[in-house]
């Protein structure tokens, strides 16, 4: 594997701002089925969670149990249908990050998130941040392994040609951050409401992406 440093990115919050359209999107189908839920749910409690395990912790929660596997899947894609329709009308980057990603330029980098492929790849378009990442988008659903398992980021950086320890995760959500954690990597923390979350032990943390080539700078000088 090659030596050089890559970068691991987050989509959902970190890349893009979708976390508010898919909060308010999820609430609606978990409303529908009679499962108490509301945007601020997902915000605090699910962030970065793929939409099967929110409905699994909401089901054990309220002792209600969707029939079978295929009106699940049917929920599912009602939902994302209505979300890309939201996202073609307000999906936008995160601030700096096309500056932070110009600034990085040198590095290899993939977009490896919880979400399906056509949703990455839209989000990608929609923010005008494809050409930064070309076909190197990695789904969870493509591998059947979701954050915080680590399987996700360790396929990304089989894909990028790069030993784990040579990676940097950058990642919004809890999960994301333990499963870089987890995989080995170095994890940069995009940490936007610092007023109640907390910076894991060992992650590096940054509230905007104007400091992100900074501080992948310092670990790399740090870890070389």
């Amino acid at each position: 594997m090659s030596t050089r440093w890559s970068l691991i990115f987050d989509a959902d919050g970190t890349l893009v701002d979708s976390e508010p359209l898919l909060a308010k999107e999820i609430a609606i189908t978990m409303n529908k089925l009679g499962l108490p839920f509301e945007p601020e749910d997902y915000m605090t409690r699910f962030r970065g969670v793929a939409f099967p395990f929110v409905l699994d912790a909401l089901e054990a929660a309220h002792g209600r149990k969707v029939d079978d596997d295929e009106t699940r899947k049917q929920l599912e894609q009602e939902m994302r249908s209505n979300l890309e329709t939201r996202m073609e009308r307000e999906l936008g980057p995160i601030d700096g990050i096309k500056e932070a990603l110009d600034a990085l330029s040198d590095y290899p980098r993939c977009v490896a998130s919880n979400g399906p492929l056509r949703k990455i790849s839209l989000s990608m378009r929609l923010s005008g941040l494809a050409p930064y990442f070309g076909d190197h988008l990695y789904s969870a659903y493509e591998i059947g392994v979701w954050k915080p398992d680590p399987g996700l980021f360790l396929h990304a950086a089989k894909a990028l040609d790069s030993a784990p320890e040579h990676c940097i995760v950058i990642d919004d959500a809890s999960v994301g951050l333990a499963s870089g954690q987890a995989a080995g990597m170095h994890v940069i923390h995009i940490n936007r409401f610092s007023e109640r979350e907390r910076t894991p032990d060992g992650a590096y943390e940054i509230h905007t992406m104007a400091e992100l080539p900074a501080v992948v700078e310092k670990i790399i000088a740090a870890h070389s």
